[in-house]
């Protein structure tokens, strides 16, 4: 069974869900805005999150920009939206899958199952290596999942952590963006926005620009590569 924060403003709605996921054996706690959902994620351990987007004091697909820069939990949207484009786009921000409301209680069990599924087979295989990475000034350490630069603590989000040593781990070698996607966000497809985004965030904390690189280098068309300074 699975700890779940249900991110409703609808009373009728988030009930109903409640009372069916309490009934499943699920531990459910339930928010109806972006920023009450924030704090329970920042301070409570989900294991799947079910985002509304339709929120009264944040878009849902700004509060699941602002959900990935501090945790990776699973995250089902649950919206009355249907437009393939915006569909696409969520899962590209970060989304675990989507239902299009109104849905069966039984078609949401099956996708938490199926989510929380792929969230805990990534989890046994994703155990970190002992070892302390060092490429140039950056020394990465995956189990204690602390970084440095010269000498001075990183302060890095889940993801861009994941970035980070994942690259290092291969220093100098070109990792496609399509391999970046499977290993880093674990998403067999997407756009290059996501990944440039959380490049973006992670040069600036190692002090960097994309017109002046020192660690991060992309080559545009094949993929991107960490490497010390020359």
């Amino acid at each position: 069974m699975a700890s779940v924060l249900v991110v409703e403003d609808d009373q009728f709605v988030r009930s109903a869900l409640i009372r069916h996921l309490t009934e499943a054996g699920h531990t459910v706690r339930s928010v109806g805005t972006a920023l009450e959902a924030l704090r329970e994620v920042a301070h409570v351990g989900f294991d799947v999150v079910i985002l509304d987007l339709g929120l009264p004091d944040l878009d849902g697909g700004e509060a699941l920009k602002m959900l990935r820069g501090i945790t990776d939990v699973p995250v089902i949207i649950a919206t009355a939206r249907d437009d393939e484009a915006e569909i696409v786009r969520l899962l590209n921000d970060g989304a675990d899958d989507y239902l299009t409301k109104p849905f069966s209680v039984e078609h949401l069990s099956a996708r938490m199952a199926a989510v929380l599924r792929r969230s805990r087979a990534a989890a046994a295989g994703a155990e970190p290596p002992s070892r302390v990475i060092r490429v140039g000034g950056l020394s990465i350490d995956p189990l204690r999942r602390q970084a440095e630069l010269d000498g001075t603590a990183l302060d890095l989000t889940r993801r861009e952590f994941d970035l980070l040593a994942f690259l290092a781990g291969r220093p100098g070698v070109v990792v496609p963006r399509r391999e970046l996607l499977a290993e880093v966000w674990q998403q067999s497809y997407g756009d290059d926005q996501t990944i440039d985004v959380h490049l973006s965030w992670l040069r600036r904390k190692l002090g960097e620009t994309a017109a002046r690189p020192r660690y991060l280098h992309t080559l545009r068309g094949v993929g991107v590569k960490l490497e010390p300074p020359r």
